[in-house]
């Protein structure tokens, strides 16, 4: 913490399309995440720091995902390593490092954490993506969305216990149910994310990408995480008790909304993996209304 602490946030932002907070903001609304409806019930400084936030773990990710040589996408991440060490120096360059200088200073947020999203997403900058064993993806998890809740925890105020539990065990659920939505989606660009021990105890012969998801075994695989991420779910509720679910709306909401997913992919079942799941923005619209978060 330092002199900007109390601060008084920036209410209204310009028109210059370089301004961090108009910039932040256009990032986060253009990505038409459902957790925007979350971020709008927070005070101002924390909502502007959660769209920095946001704004910081969406443009990282599309290093990886947007066409290009690894090599290329390696130094692109390098760039982000060293403007994180232009944030922390004070001297940050980008628009959505700029947005991020008063929260880093006012909410203390952990360095470290940006790094491991860094980290995380490197992986998936790789030409192909494979999961050795269940530690090998539950730290990519920690990595990729993890680090986001722990920032997230600072941003929202909430105690560090159980705040940060909370963070680990809903990071868990929330990717352990995009890997599994995207399975699909996800091989056609080389990537796996079920670990290869936990097909390989099903019986699946390792193969090509395709041939994997004709075997029985895969669908048992995907059972079996989908089970994993049930009980981290159901971990985060056991967590969200002793802190009061009203203190961490934005959360909730996001949690719901996932949650649901990962139950419309049972319902579907693990043989149709090319039948997408996605919730409609009307039911987005109910589960906000829900935690009354309209």
């Amino acid at each position: 913490m330092d002199a900007n602490k109390g601060a008084r946030p920036q209410e209204t932002v310009t028109g210059d399309p370089v301004d961090p907070l108009t910039h932040v903001h256009r990032v986060v609304a253009r990505s038409g995440t459902s957790f925007l409806w979350g971020m709008r019930v927070l005070p101002a400084e924390r909502r502007h720091a959660m769209y920095a936030i946001y704004a910081f773990c969406r443009e990282v990710d599309d290093v990886a995902d947007e066409p290009g040589e690894t090599a290329e996408k390696k130094l692109g991440l390098a760039d982000w390593r060293d403007e994180i060490a232009r944030l922390y120096a004070g001297e940050p360059q980008r628009p959505t490092t700029r947005a991020l200088l008063q929260p880093v200073r006012r909410f203390d947020l952990p360095r470290e954490e940006f790094l491991a999203v860094i980290d995380g997403v490197e992986i998936d900058a790789a030409p192909t993506v494979r999961m050795p064993t269940l530690d090998d993806l539950l730290n990519y998890c920690r990595q990729v969305a993890g680090a986001v809740g722990m920032l997230s925890i600072h941003a929202f105020g909430v105690p560090r216990d159980p705040g940060y539990e909370i963070a680990e065990a809903l990071g868990n659920a929330v990717q352990l149910t995009n890997i599994l939505r995207d399975v699909k989606e996800d091989a056609e660009i080389e990537r796996l994310y079920v670990p290869l021990e936990m097909v390989a105890k099903h019986g699946v012969v390792d193969g090509s990408l395709g041939s994997l998801f004709v075997q029985p075994g895969f669908a048992a695989a995907c059972a079996d995480l989908a089970e994993l991420a049930r009980d981290y779910y159901a971990r985060t509720d056991r967590l969200l008790a002793q802190l009061g679910w009203r203190q961490m709306r934005p959360i909730v909401l996001m949690m719901a909304v996932y949650r649901e997913t990962l139950q419309r992919l049972e319902e579907r079942g693990w043989t149709r993996i090319d039948r997408p799941v996605r919730l409609t923005r009307a039911r987005k619209l109910w589960l906000a209304l829900r935690y009354g978060l309209l």
